[in-house]
């Protein structure tokens, strides 16, 4: 019989409905396993195990009791420490917020306990989640469950590690330059990056409101093991709040007949990407051929413009914004991670600042042409391997994972929802292909993603069988 703990949010929310098992028994098999191996993981920071096993009981009599139930109803998730959770520290990764209780729940949070969903604890991110890796001197280092001296990605490590591992099957994050995608690379998971306007988003104890580009780029979302369940939840995350000023109230869900043309590139803008990276990506593509899909190898507006705008006006932001909290309050480290990232790219002024943000209409524009032709576009993610825990802690780190990763938050600039999807290992990691797609269509994405994963498998399956041949016990 297959652990609960393994179990998709699907087959769980589906299995707790019906009365096949109890929420209760769920929630219990998740901890048992987060007892197992998040010590040596240290992926959930903010453990809330008597509080989800007496919500647990109350999801049990609901269903005894014929309540009306949530899509998530009795499914355990994880929050990132980076939204407020109400009654809990949103700390950021950084101990100058320790004592930042939230006073309200942020939409994503909500929305997910107004489905029925359980909070089992919230996941650990880098300072500010500002790094592609997530280690803080506040809770510590967060490892990859597919080898410990491997980055988990980042900002959103502790959720991917978790997810990863097992402890449940939906797991929150948040994506300004890949904080996603780039952990569910590192882990072998699934995403998608929503668009802008798609998840409302708030933050009820910031004393101040985001920069402009920030609320441009940042958005909130989901990394699962199975494409389902980002599917599932994604559903339940664009659900309106009136709290964020950007979020369009629209199904989720629309009728697609023809399936889309697929435009694919993988211009690699001289990075010199790995060979068995092309290969991922042929392989998606002849996939998405098989299934019926029209794929034709196009060149996309130059991604690494958006990119590099990215550096070059985020980054004088970020020095306005989030440079004044890390030269009081951060780490040596991420000081020095900041100052690398001013590096990569000429940093705009005041006036390049207004400028830039006009251009970027234009991108958008050239990028919604294109999309418009092409609903998705299928693209390289991250160009090189996995990388260990602390190789951003040297520029040339810094500069060559940015320079892997244009297709990540050159997405982000331009605003456009995406979607990253495993195929295969590379030098025994975990790796995969992106899919851009039309504002609003996050729908068609994960329909293209459940395709290529229904012939490549569901990748963690990978490693508990890897797990299960050192520990024969470790699956049961």
């Amino acid at each position: 019989m297959t652990p609960h703990w393994q179990l998709s949010a699907v087959d769980q929310a589906a299995g707790i409905r019906i009365g096949d098992f109890s929420s209760t028994s769920v929630v219990e098999s998740v901890l048992e396993r987060v007892a197992q191996k998040n010590p040596e993981l240290n992926a959930i920071v903010d453990p809330l195990n008597e509080q989800a096993l007496l919500t647990a009981k109350k999801a049990d009599a609901a269903v005894a009791n014929n309540k009306s139930l949530g899509l998530l109803h009795g499914v355990p998730v994880t929050i990132k420490v980076n939204v407020d959770t109400a009654g809990r520290p949103t700390t950021n990764g950084m101990g100058v917020f320790r004592d930042v209780i939230a006073p309200d729940n942020s939409p994503v949070v909500q929305n997910l306990l107004n489905a029925g969903a359980i909070i089992i604890g919230r996941t650990n991110t880098p300072e500010m989640s500002m790094r592609l890796t997530t280690d803080n001197p506040l809770y510590g280092l967060t490892r990859n469950p597919w080898n410990l001296e491997m980055s988990p990605g980042g900002s959103s490590g502790g959720a991917a590690a978790a997810a990863a591992a097992g402890f449940g099957a939906i797991h929150h994050g948040n994506d300004i330059a890949g904080s996603l995608r780039s952990p569910a690379t590192a882990c072998g998971l699934s995403t998608v990056k929503p668009g802008l306007g798609r998840v409302p988003a708030f933050l009820p104890s910031a004393k101040s409101e985001r920069g402009m580009l920030a609320q441009l780029m940042s958005v909130q979302g989901v990394i699962c093991r199975e494409v389902k369940d980002v599917r599932l939840s994604t559903e339940v995350l664009v659900s309106h709040d009136p709290r964020d000023p950007w979020h369009v109230p629209m199904p989720f869900n629309f009728e697609n007949t023809d399936l889309p043309k697929i435009g694919f590139c993988k211009n690699a803008h001289n990075y010199p990407i790995h060979k068995d990276i092309i290969a991922n990506l042929d392989r998606a593509a002849s996939i998405l051929e098989s299934a019926g899909y029209q794929v034709k190898e196009i060149e996309t507006p130059p991604i690494i413009e958006a990119a590099q705008a990215w550096l070059q006006i985020t980054n004088f932001e970020m020095k306005k914004t989030l440079e004044p909290v890390f030269a009081e309050h951060g780490s040596e480290i991420i000081n020095q991670v900041f100052n690398d990232y001013y590096k990569l790219e000429e940093m705009v002024d005041a006036e390049g600042y207004l400028f830039g943000i006009a251009a970027r209409t234009r991108m958008v524009r050239e990028w919604n042409l294109l999309l418009a032709e092409y609903p998705l576009v299928l693209t390289p993610y991250l160009m090189r391997p996995s990388y260990r825990h602390n190789y951003d802690e040297t520029f040339e780190g810094v500069k060559d994972i940015f320079g892997a990763s244009i297709y990540s938050y050159g997405v982000n600039y331009i605003g456009m929802p995406a979607g990253f999807v495993p195929v295969d290992l590379v030098e025994d990691m975990p790796s995969g292909v992106q899919l851009i797609g039309q504002k609003w269509r996050e729908d068609l994405i994960l329909d293209a993603m459940e395709v290529i994963e229904n012939t490549t498998g569901i990748m963690t399956q990978k490693l508990w069988k890897r797990e299960l041949n050192l520990d024969g016990s470790a699956t049961n």
